[in-house]
């Protein structure tokens, strides 16, 4: 049976509301935890340092020691979770591409892990971001396809195309 889905896409690009869909579609309870849960974690001090995260204007992305080391904490207990027995979706944003899969390959270890892209027009995604009203413009657009650089799926959906609710269902499909 899948242990982990871990599902990798730029802002805005649909993966949160993938996730509410899946926990409802799934028939088994399913914990939510992603990069924005990381983040809302971190003391505030650190959304504006050298060492934590930084936002730029442009929407770029800045992440520095402190982050990381945090961050991999983080990805470890992730996967003590699923080895533990909860089964997890992993709403992430890989901005190092196939070098963030990499960590978490290595810390999900023998767990069975489902990976998925979701993908999504940037033009499409740019304007979610404007709808949205949480996040710095221009972070869609930068991280439309760098974060899929490398990346080795197991499936792909792609939600400038279908909706959450669809995409959900073919994620299903494949969870065993």
């Amino acid at each position: 049976m899948t242990d982990v889905i871990v599902l990798n896409g730029g802002s805005s690009s649909g993966k949160s509301g993938i996730v509410r869909c899946l926990q409802v579609v799934l028939p088994d309870p399913w914990l939510a935890l992603g990069t924005d849960t990381l983040v809302d974690a971190m003391p505030a001090s650190m959304q504006a340092s050298d060492a934590g995260i930084e936002f730029a204007p442009d929407g770029q992305v800045i992440v520095g020691p402190e982050f990381r080391t945090l961050e991999a904490a983080w990805i470890e207990g992730v996967a003590a979770m699923a080895r533990a027995g909860a089964r997890v979706i992993v709403d992430e944003v890989f901005l190092g591409g196939a070098d963030s899969q990499k960590r978490w390959q290595k810390a999900l270890g023998e767990l069975r892990v489902l990976w998925v892209g979701v993908r999504c027009d940037s033009a499409v995604a740019a304007g979610r971001e404007v709808a949205r009203g949480d996040r710095v413009i221009g972070m869609a657009a930068s991280q439309a396809d760098v974060v899929h650089r490398g990346m080795v799926y197991d499936l792909e959906v792609d939600t400038a195309h279908a909706e959450s609710m669809e995409c959900a269902r073919t994620i299903a499909a494949h969870v065993s």
